[in-house]
């Protein structure tokens, strides 16, 4: 069995390998966006809403790559826009088929390799990738067959789940990449899948050599962001051809375009508000926590000295310790979305 499970492994690495990873991902179909919830704490539809946020309105053709089970589909459709999926497994195309039906509309899916897709050169606004790229390797190839698809000023969106940076934070997220994963992965059809995927963000690294194959590739990086610590990373590039400057990063020049955003630092200082309220729940939360854990220690030390009927001291320890589980369960989750970036839209 551990033979089988290295072999299998072995052949998920391998440049190309498109066919190993479309039975992986059949395999997988079932339970893969559970525990893609249950992994990322709940934060995946966060993060890929911040995805959304950077494919810009007026784009007109935009492919989803490794589109899965169409998780990223709903939030890229616009009115007027030509939205189209490619995975490599047909199983995951078929239940994003089956879950886009139910809401009565049909995207545009295809099952076809990252590394040949069968669109024309330049022909589209807009690509992104989420928790997909680190699967195409080499990185070099795929991101120059997606700057052949896209037009000159494309532009490139990749969410991926990246390994720890150095910090005191990188021996948790190792653990938890190392042992935690693989450990999740037993509830899925395939536990190998859940070892390959730890190996695999460990092996993309925290996203230096993939900066590197974008500039490769002819992409000047717009704007990066990190969640959650640095566990994953947002890219926005775009791609650059012939008469256009890469040497000028797109952020540093002020877009002044009718439509584009407003006065320069806005979004900035909405989200630093955001950050000091979400700041002073969490503190707020931890407190009432505290003094609950608090009380709950004092009514135990007093034991019977406290003049309560029994129905009175029982509701009390169920109002107690219901009130610090919340507030704890609270506290956690203020915490963990104040470390996963910009507020929810």
């Amino acid at each position: 069995m551990t033979d089988d499970r290295s072999d299998a492994l072995a052949e998920r690495f391998r440049p190309r390998a498109s066919e190993p990873m479309a039975e992986m991902f059949d395999e997988v179909s079932g339970r893969y966006d559970l525990l893609n919830r249950v992994l990322s704490l709940g934060q995946d539809t966060a993060w890929r809403r911040a995805m959304w946020r950077e494919v810009p309105e007026e784009a007109r053709a935009v492919l989803d790559v490794c589109t899965g089970s169409g998780v990223s589909l709903p939030g890229l459709r616009r009115p007027g826009r030509l939205l189209v999926g490619i995975d490599v497994s047909l199983r995951m195309l078929e239940l994003a088929a089956d879950e886009q039906r139910a809401t009565g509309w049909a995207p545009r899916l295809a099952c076809a390799d990252a590394f040949r897709l069968p669109l024309r050169d330049a022909c589209l606004d807009a690509i992104t990738v989420a928790f997909g790229v680190r699967n195409l390797r080499p990185h070099d190839d795929a991101l120059a067959e997606l700057a052949r698809v896209l037009k000159p000023g494309g532009r490139l969106v990749v969410l991926e789940a990246t390994a720890p940076a150095p910090g005191w934070t990188a021996p948790l997220h190792r653990f938890y990449l190392e042992r935690i994963v693989p450990a999740a992965g037993r509830l899925s059809d395939d536990p190998s899948a859940y070892h390959y995927l730890s190996r695999s963000v460990l092996a993309f690294g925290a996203g230096a050599e993939f900066e590197a194959a974008l500039a490769a590739a002819g992409f000047v990086i717009a704007r990066r962001r990190s969640f959650l610590m640095g566990a994953t990373r947002l890219w926005t590039a775009r791609r650059f051809g012939a008469g256009q400057n890469a040497a000028v990063s797109p952020s540093a020049v002020q877009d002044a375009r009718p439509g584009s955003t407003g006065r320069p630092g806005a979004g900035g200082a909405v989200e630093e508000e955001w950050r000091a309220w979400g700041i002073v729940q969490a503190l707020l939360s931890a407190g009432l926590a505290s003094t609950l854990i608090y009380a709950g220690w004092l009514m135990g030390k007093s034991g019977g000295d406290l003049p309560l009927p029994g129905w009175s001291r029982g509701a009390a320890w169920i109002l107690i310790g219901g009130g610090a589980l919340a507030f704890g369960v609270r506290t956690v989750a203020l915490v963990v979305r104040l470390l996963s970036g910009r507020p929810r839209s």
